[in-house]
């Protein structure tokens, strides 16, 4: 089995890492862009991107949101094999896709996409395929949709973010009254011993990528704009004061 990579950065290194068999081979190319060092990792470097969907059983997209559906309108006709998209991208731009590929399967990969041991959601009538990857990571089917991968990964994005700003509202509160170490205490009681630790990281990381975050409330109220978003919408106000 072949499986080819339109990308090579954390997603796909990570996943050559951690898919360790005799009978997988990992192909990908460096075509217009600056060729990068493959030597610790077992991949075949090609020529084109063409090359590499016309050879690939397994084809993944993990570039960035941004070329995602360029990718797939440029070499997803040339692709024969399973296209599986692993970026970040909203369910409009992942149907779109599937217009321009075969075989098309929608992936996500929920939490750090360099753990060592990453979880992947999918969906698509060809999903069924890749399950044998469970025998090297967390592979779960959700439906044969395409579509509802992203939809997931919009709802937890929208619950993250929100709680995010509730979590940044509630700390300086804490602040204002001295009582800061006080309330990450009595919340660890019910949540977890890790809760200042993680909560910490969440403000930081909020805090450093608000016109990112911002964004991606906004694309998650354009997508779901006819059902209730009241605290989503609250929540892009506040992250944009």
């Amino acid at each position: 089995m072949i499986i080819g990579f339109i990308g090579f950065g954390k997603v796909s290194k990570n996943l050559i890492k951690l898919i360790k068999s005799d009978e997988i081979k990992f192909i990908t190319s460096f075509e217009n862009r600056l060729a990068k060092s493959t030597n610790d990792y077992n991949i075949e470097v090609l020529d084109s991107y063409k090359e590499v969907c016309e050879k690939s059983d397994i084809l993944i997209s993990a570039n960035s949101p941004e070329n995602a559906l360029n990718v797939a309108i440029e070499y997803g006709k040339y692709c024969m094999g399973i296209y599986l998209d692993l970026n970040n991208i909203s369910p409009k731009t992942t149907k779109e896709i599937s217009k321009h590929t075969n075989n098309f399967v929608d992936g996500a990969i929920i939490g750090k996409i360099d753990s060592d041991n990453p979880v992947i959601y999918l969906s698509g009538k060809n999903a069924d395929k890749l399950l044998f990857l469970n025998e090297f990571l967390n592979v779960f089917k959700i439906s044969e949709n395409i579509g509802d991968v992203a939809i997931l990964k919009m709802l937890r994005s929208n619950y993250t973010k929100t709680l995010s700003l509730l979590l940044i509202e509630s700390t300086n509160l804490a602040k204002n009254h001295n009582l800061e170490k006080e309330f990450f205490d009595i919340i660890s009681l019910t949540e977890c011993k890790e809760f200042k630790e993680k909560s910490l990281s969440r403000i930081n990381n909020t805090l450093n990528n608000k016109k990112r975050k911002s964004e991606e409330l906004l694309e998650i109220i354009d997508y779901f704009k006819d059902d209730d978003l009241e605290m989503t919408k609250l929540a892009y106000r506040k992250l944009n004061q």
